[in-house]
């Protein structure tokens, strides 16, 4: 039985109906949905005893309102990999207008979900943020000017400031939300302790890149501040917290975009070409 057929058994006996319909992801990541159930195989990677403890903070009171609970709060194993299950909530549409997402309520969930005292929270593991910077640096094909760039910019980058770790979810985007009676943050595979300024810092990356409205960028970054967030400190100046973070996700974003362009057989588009002019201004800075 493949793994497919095995989540597929693993959604029915915890409710799921119909069809399994196979969710598209660009890593070794399986997701299927079956009715209203969810079921995720996590990457080859993730240890069992890393996701844990934070399927079950996502499955605790403190978190209720914040993050999608699991519907079995402790993480299985098929077929050697990490499982876990969830119920079905609706995502963004892909083909929406980004300025007409949901950036305020985004934000004001990460605003909440970083007040969130950990003493109320199982011990958790350092939050991914800065590690999937280097993974995918280190992922990266070929050695040409353009993957010589991305690698100088991501060497040059300076250290982050030593900082009281707080709740931190480690890889927030657009994709990380879904409505389920509100909208709801998803994906544990990164949450942790760790500088709350990375979660705000994809955003910032894209706004630095040309590639996010101002406008867009002002809603999101005043509906954070307004719902007291504690990411960017005191001060007039978002920047001098948000700067290392943003150019981080700025070499992150652009090696990923090399390495699918490379596996899709393709050139680079527009958008991954804004990404790789921004790496070339770190470098130049």
């Amino acid at each position: 039985m493949g793994l497919e057929s095995e989540l597929a058994g693993v959604a029915a006996a915890y409710g799921g109906t119909g069809e399994p319909v196979l969710h598209p992801t660009r890593t070794d990541v399986v997701v299927l949905r079956r009715g209203e159930v969810v079921v995720k195989a996590h990457s080859r990677r993730d240890e069992p005893e890393e996701l844990r403890p934070r399927v079950r903070a996502v499955a605790s009171a403190a978190l209720s309102g914040l993050m999608l609970a699991p519907i079995v709060p402790d993480v299985l194993t098929v077929a050697g990999r990490a499982v876990t299950v969830w119920p079905a909530g609706r995502p963004i549409s892909q083909d929406d207008d980004p300025g007409l997402a949901p950036w305020e309520e985004g934000a004001r969930l990460l605003a909440r979900l970083h007040a969130v005292p950990l003493t109320l929270l199982p011990p958790l593991p350092p939050a991914g943020g800065p590690a999937r910077a280097a993974r995918a640096v280190l992922r990266m094909p070929g050695d040409g000017p353009v993957e010589q760039l991305i690698r100088r910019a991501f060497k040059e980058l300076p250290p982050p400031e030593p900082l009281p770790g707080l709740l931190t979810h480690g890889d927030w985007h657009l994709g990380q939300l879904v409505h389920r009676d509100g909208w709801l943050l998803i994906d544990v595979d990164d949450l942790g302790v760790g500088d709350p300024a990375w979660d705000l810092a994809r955003p910032a990356a894209w706004y630095a890149a040309g590639l996010l409205d101002p406008e867009v960028w002002e809603r999101f970054l005043g509906a954070y501040l307004a719902s007291g967030g504690p990411a960017l400190g005191r001060g007039d100046d978002p920047w001098r917290r948000l700067d290392v973070p943003a150019r981080a996700l700025t070499v992150q974003l652009a090696a990923v975009a090399v390495l699918n362009a490379d596996r899709e057989g393709r050139e680079l588009d527009e958008v991954e070409h804004s990404l790789v002019e921004s790496c070339n201004r770190i470098v130049r800075a």
